[in-house]
């Protein structure tokens, strides 16, 4: 029943996202705010997400390692909030090569070799071919993570939030999406197509899932616009 390598996976993932904060919320705020305080220091941690991944992970019955990467995979592609970066070879020593080449396949490269941030369709279609090229562990992870960012797109819109804003928080991170409804669609569109050649049946509820809030998506766009 119990886990270390997951329990471990956890202990990483609550240490590298700490401080670190999903763009925007779409629930009302259930605490009370301190009047000193603004509105939006009420945000949603970055391990709220990340365990939402790896518990729709474990529960469509994919094995430890798979959970674990799915809490860590975040940690390759994004810097914690000192601005630092993980390595493949420190999340593998830090768990097992197999969770560190899961979380490897499902990370999106977001800086050319010169440094510079790479353009949002670069990186997609980056992250896209490489979801093609890679295994059945991979497509769940990412099925999961994919569902869990446009679940919440679609709840924001649902509740009348503009999702695709460019006003940025306080501390100067982004508010709303980086791209706009159109390029959405195409990303999470590509993420099927990109899956579509692996048959283990534990994707198939994952895959129904996504294209449900797909469809949930285009419904909701053509409202806001």
């Amino acid at each position: 029943m119990f886990s270390p390598l997951i329990e471990r996976a956890i202990e990483l993932a609550a240490e590298w996202h700490d401080g670190t904060y999903r763009k925007s919320r779409w629930r009302p705020a259930v605490f009370d705010i301190p009047e000193a305080e603004p509105v939006e220091v009420l945000r949603v941690p970055v391990m709220a997400h990340v365990t939402t991944v790896a518990l729709t992970v474990q529960r469509a019955g994919w094995d430890d390692e798979t959970v674990a990467a799915a809490f860590l995979h975040d940690t390759i592609e994004d810097a914690n909030r000192y601005g630092s970066g993980l390595t493949y070879e420190q999340l593998a020593a830090a768990t097992t090569p197999g969770v560190a080449d899961r979380v490897r396949a499902v990370t999106e490269p977001k800086k050319a070799e010169s440094g510079r941030f790479l353009p949002w369709q670069v990186r997609k279609e980056a992250y896209v071919q490489r979801l093609a090229d890679g295994t059945d562990e991979a497509a769940a992870i990412s099925l999961a993570d994919k569902l869990h960012n446009l679940w919440t797109m679609n709840q924001g819109l649902a509740s009348g939030r503009d999702i695709f804003t460019r006003e940025r928080h306080a501390d100067g991170s982004p508010r709303g999406l980086s791209a706009g409804p159109s390029q959405q669609q195409w990303y999470f569109r590509a993420v099927l197509e990109a899956i579509a050649r692996f048959r283990d049946p534990r994707l198939d509820p994952q895959r129904s899932r996504l294209h449900e809030e797909m469809t949930r998506f285009d419904a909701l766009v053509a409202e806001w616009s």
